[in-house]
């Protein structure tokens, strides 16, 4: 006894701190290898009752089994591991004490005295007693947060979108407070939140958070009451908004909860409509334009208006459909514009853009055509129509003869105008060589021939409104060849007969002023001259130089 009773006092006490779960098997250690396991000759485990009373647990010597020792509250929850550590389960809030591991090596005896921690996150963390709705600058108890069960007690944070709250004594209190229960020793932790809600928190989510275990709760949401301030008319239409469309007037309120009853000032007319916050006008005008207005029914004073445009665009022209006219009269051309906004008009002939409005002093076969004018407003459009007939008697403007290109023929070509389109004949058989396009009233006939002899070719035009005719001259290629050499020896023989006769004549002019008596025989032999003239003239083709001869009388 004496030898033990030494050796215990110079035994090591240093105090370790054990954290466990609650409801867990806590490991207590022993001796940490501070002594070799085949020096150990007894191990033995007891704890702190409290008052300086110690109660055994367990105990066991070498080369024997472990000896259950306790008989209180930690019979059948303790055992020892392999390496002498103490095995306690069903952890509880009374095992929060010190447990000592007493060991015997040869003459000495060591304690290694251990402190034990038992924790527990809280079952559940819910937000409970939730007020109904919220009204604005009214401090109201919003909800409790509670963390049942918890060891060591929970502390609460509040939270609004994630952001934590402050209590700051104005809008936001919280208020805390600590339930033990009195058989498990765990600690319920409620945390109470006023709050003074505004505008901006509706739909704004609240939650709460433990700070030791950052537990958070399902979000809850609140109703936050506030009487309207602001009222809003919507006009809702398709863009341009036009004659023959529908449009609907909404009337939006910032109240919560929102008004259900509205009236709608209607140029004029007031129309209450009642669960609903809207209006349709359909088969709008241009008569529906202008202001419009929506107010409150139990606050008429809070009022919003909205202005109404329709837009439109009326184009008339006139003429329209199909014109007739004669060639040569007047076409009076209106357009009448009835728009909304300022408009561009363009105008287009057979699908060409003119540059300006087309006029019709005097209506010609070339103004026939399809003219359309294109009428813009914005995003708005108006065309109009009319299709131009110029009718009236052909009339040839120009009928020529051109030499074929082999020298052996001519082409007799004939340019005529009128409308309908005219048929085209000729007084001689020859071959068509083309009829141009009928375009603008005009058209063009040629024809191919081979003249025999001197010939006078008529073109004629005719269609339902009369005709017209034109003559050429026509020479055969036989006269052709020869005219040139024909021509130039008439010419000679006239001219030296002119000579002849002119030079004969002065001289008898002559002979007679210086005869000093006119007898009968002097008149016979002047009529013997101007008659041999005349029968030598006779002599003379006149039909082979007709224009020659002209030229020279």
């Amino acid at each position: 006894e004496h030898i033990i009773k030494c050796a215990f006092v110079s035994a090591a006490s240093s105090l370790e701190t054990i954290n466990g779960l609650y409801g867990g098997t806590l490991v207590i250690p022993c001796n940490t290898g501070a002594i070799k396991a085949e020096d150990i000759l007894i191990t033995k485990w007891k704890y702190d009752k409290g008052d300086g009373l110690a109660g055994d647990l367990l105990v066991k010597q070498r080369d024997q089994n472990t000896s259950i020792i306790a008989n209180d509250e930690y019979k059948g929850r303790v055992s020892m591991a392999a390496n002498f550590s103490l095995l306690l389960s069903d952890a509880r809030l009374t095992d929060q004490r010190t447990f000592t591991c007493m060991v015997v090596a040869g003459a000495n005896i060591v304690e290694y005295p251990v402190n034990i921690v038992v924790y527990k996150t809280p079952t559940e963390l819910k937000i409970s007693d939730k007020a109904e709705e919220l009204e604005i600058g009214k401090p109201t108890k919003l909800a409790t947060c509670v963390a049942a069960e918890a060891n060591p007690a929970a502390n609460i944070t509040w939270l609004k979108n994630n952001t934590p709250l402050v209590a700051d004594g104005d809008g936001t209190s919280i208020h805390a407070s600590v339930l033990v229960d009195p058989i498990t020793g765990l600690s319920t932790t409620s945390s109470v939140l006023e709050y003074s809600a505004k505008k901006e928190d509706t739909n704004a989510e609240f939650t709460c958070r433990t700070v030791e275990d950052d537990l958070v709760s399902q979000p809850v949401t609140f109703t936050i009451t506030y009487s309207t301030e602001n009222v809003v008319l919507q006009v809702t239409a398709v863009d341009p908004l036009v004659e023959g469309d529908n449009l609907t007037l909404k009337c939006v309120a910032d109240g919560n909860p929102a008004p259900t009853s509205f009236n709608f000032h209607l140029k004029g007319e007031v129309v209450k409509v009642e669960n609903a916050n809207t209006y349709t006008i359909t088969n709008v005008t241009r008569d529906t334009s202008g202001e419009y207005k929506c107010s409150l029914v139990d606050n008429p004073t809070m009022e919003a208006s909205e202005e109404v445009v329709v837009k439109y665009l009326d184009v008339i022209l006139s003429p329209s459909g199909t014109v007739v006219k004669n060639a040569g009269e007047t076409l009076d051309l209106g357009l009448h514009i009835d728009s909304s906004e300022a408009t561009k008009v363009s105008w287009t002939k057979d699908n060409f853009k003119l540059n300006k409005e087309p006029k019709f002093t005097k209506v010609t076969y070339s103004d026939a055509g399809r003219y359309e004018c294109d009428v813009t407003m914005g995003l708005l459009n108006q065309k109009a129509s009319f299709e131009l007939v110029v009718e009236g008697a052909p009339v040839i403007r120009q009928l020529s003869k051109q030499r074929g290109d082999d020298g052996q023929h001519k082409v007799l070509v004939c340019e005529a105008e009128g409308s309908p389109k005219p048929s085209v004949s000729w007084s001689i058989n020859g071959t068509s060589l083309d009829e141009s396009p009928f375009i603008n009233g005009k058209i063009t006939h040629r024809i191919k021939v081979v003249p025999t002899a001197n010939l006078t070719v008529s073109c004629t035009v005719s269609n339902d409104f009369g005709m017209d005719t034109r003559t050429i001259n026509v020479s055969s290629r036989k006269y052709k060849e020869t005219d040139g050499d024909q021509t130039r020896l008439v010419v000679g023989v006239v001219v030296g007969l002119l000579v002849a006769a002119v030079v004969l004549g002065l001289a008898y002019w002559v002979y007679m002023k210086k005869s000093k008596y006119v007898t009968l025989e002097h008149h016979a032999g002047s009529d013997l001259f101007f008659n041999c003239l005349v029968v030598l003239l006779s002599y003379i083709k006149w039909d082979k130089c007709p224009d020659m001869l002209l030229m020279i009388f």
